[in-house]
């Protein structure tokens, strides 16, 4: 999993800080909110909401936020490499929404530190929502998200991105509404109904703990996404042919 805590943790933590529910956008991947789905309790499912979503790395715009509708089950979103493009029209074609993760952030994993800057608009356009606010990131970062979601009238969405539990409930996402599953989720934002969101940053980091050092993580994750997409495209199209 990508988070390094218990699933229950991050719940538990979070019911004492009063939030009422989360989404789970682990990396690649949908363990985390499997193992949620499989172990709760009714009761505990009952008193707090846990939606799935996924956190996908695409080859050429970094990190993206997909939500796909209730009980969906398309393998190929845990087969990192996808373009962009070919990624939202996967998405939509299947009833769900995407936006970018932190599209202001580092080269790599962002969407406008990757992206070449005469497709910027045209992609940008088909997006959902943006993620405006990400604890882990530099106010410079989140200022930049907001307005270009400003800029393009998409609802922003705030994150934690805590993968370690002192960094859980950093951010959050308020909806005017209640929501009980992914469906209604996707329903709420494609209704342009009021979002806001906000939080507090985290300074712990690795990328603070680094520093000037942290350049050699981010161009190492180039060279692991390329490799990761290389090894998962047999997979792909294999998934891709199904759909």
């Amino acid at each position: 999993m990508d988070g390094k805590v218990s699933i229950k943790t991050y719940v538990e933590i979070l019911k004492q800080e009063g939030f009422r529910g989360m989404l789970v956008t682990d990396h690649n991947t949908y363990k985390g909110y499997r193992e949620w789905r499989d172990t709760a309790t009714t009761q505990e499912k009952r008193e707090f909401t846990v939606l799935k979503g996924i956190e996908y790395d695409t080859i050429d715009s970094g990190h993206m936020l997909v939500i796909m509708p209730t009980g969906d089950k398309l393998r190929l979103l845990e087969m990192r490499g996808l373009p962009v493009r070919m990624l939202i029209d996967i998405v939509h074609k299947n009833g769900g929404i995407l936006g970018p993760a932190h599209p202001c952030g580092e080269r790599y994993l962002s969407l406008l530190k990757t992206k070449r800057k005469k497709s910027k608009t045209d992609v940008i356009s088909k997006f959902d929502f943006i993620e405006v606010f990400n604890a882990c990131e530099p106010y410079e970062s989140n200022q930049e998200a907001q307005e270009l979601a400003e800029q393009y009238h998409k609802p922003g969405f705030g994150g934690s991105d805590s993968h370690r539990a002192d960094c859980i409930g950093t951010a959050y996402t308020q909806l005017p509404e209640s929501v009980q599953t992914e469906t209604d989720l996707i329903e709420f934002v494609k209704s342009s109904a009021e979002i806001t969101c906000g939080g507090v940053l985290y300074n712990k980091t690795t990328k603070d703990k680094l520093g000037k050092w942290n350049r050699v993580l981010v161009e190492s994750f180039f060279v692991y996404n390329k490799l990761a997409g290389l090894r998962r495209l047999r997979k792909r199209r294999i998934e891709l042919r199904n759909i």
